[in-house]
């Protein structure tokens, strides 16, 4: 089994900047939290997967071909992986992160991207109950601006804090980067 954390860098693509589509999002330090995870794990020679997800929808910022499409610019580089996926589970994704982490014995999963609710938190909620050791990293995770039932809007930071206290516990340890970054050190 390798104690070897791995980075799992989920939806960071440039379509995510489209306020027009997605509104502002509620953690203008998502994407420096990212890379400097990033930075890490690739300093410490650290497993580094990159998921990308594939719209079916033709007018979202992150259909294929669309430019929003693409990654950020920093994921360019060293990684282990890229999965694509057009669902919220990057457990259902191509090729197969079940599989990838099984064959190399990893049990340690680190999860940012975006966003915190859908795709991050779906993705989290999997690893633990796949019984991987998850961390959630809040702060290196962006949401946005959602309306309940009543159409009354639950602004994107509310949506984060209520991420983390469903994650935190159960299914993974929710974590900043910084308190991150420091147990690497």
């Amino acid at each position: 089994m390798s104690n070897d954390p791995v980075l799992l860098v989920i939806d960071a693509q440039k379509g995510f900047r489209d306020t027009e589509h997605w509104g502002s999002g509620a953690n203008p330090e998502c994407l420096s939290n990212i890379e400097l995870l990033v930075a890490a794990w690739r300093a410490k020679n650290f497993p580094v997967i990159i998921v990308k997800h594939n719209s079916k929808n033709p007018d979202s910022p992150l259909f294929s071909g669309n430019p929003g499409n693409q990654l950020e610019d920093f994921l360019d580089g060293a990684r282990e992986a890229l999965i694509q996926k057009s669902i919220n589970s990057a457990f259902y994704g191509t090729p197969d992160l079940m599989l990838f982490m099984h064959k190399r014995n990893f049990k340690k999963l680190v999860i940012c991207g975006i966003t915190t609710n859908f795709c991050c938190e779906t993705t989290a909620r999997m690893a633990g109950n796949l019984g991987f050791e998850t961390t959630f990293v809040i702060d290196a995770t962006d949401a946005f601006d959602q309306k309940d039932l009543n159409g009354d809007v639950i602004a994107g930071v509310d949506v984060m804090r209520m991420t983390a206290a469903n994650l935190n516990g159960e299914f993974a340890e929710v974590l900043l980067t910084k308190d991150l970054l420091a147990t690497l050190a």
